[in-house]
């Protein structure tokens, strides 16, 4: 089992689809990785060498942010527009929907389950 970027990368799965499992690597940048370490698309992953690994492994540290340190900066990016006191602050602040959405009837996943308001019936 290929060991990238902290994750255990399925072995069974083609290196474009296996790479996608880092968090901060999608499938255009698992596509532009394999095409610049110069591994064929078609590929599997238990068919590469330890020495391709080490390549990709390396071209993954020294051109993205993936992982730990791409979390870390999403939060602190969050953390500052709640400090700033912004709108969208304030939208993470209050557990509410960021992007726009409507909270009449929906965002149950943000709000949580709905609750009963006491009186409600007639």
């Amino acid at each position: 089992m290929a060991r990238i970027a902290g994750v255990n990368i399925p072995t069974g799965k083609r290196v474009v689809i296996a790479l996608t499992y880092i968090h901060g690597i999608g499938p255009k940048a698992a596509e532009e990785i394999c095409n610049s370490v110069g591994i064929d698309l078609t590929r599997r992953v238990n068919e590469l060498s330890d020495a391709e690994v080490l390549s990709v492994r390396e071209h993954i540290d020294a051109n993205y942010t993936v992982e730990g340190d791409l979390r870390r900066e999403v939060q602190m990016n969050i953390k500052s527009m709640m400090d700033m006191g912004s709108y969208r602050g304030l939208r993470h602040r209050r557990n509410l929907p960021v992007r726009g959405q409507r909270t009449h009837t929906n965002a149950r996943t943000r709000k949580g389950p709905a609750k009963a308001i006491a009186g409600k019936k007639k």
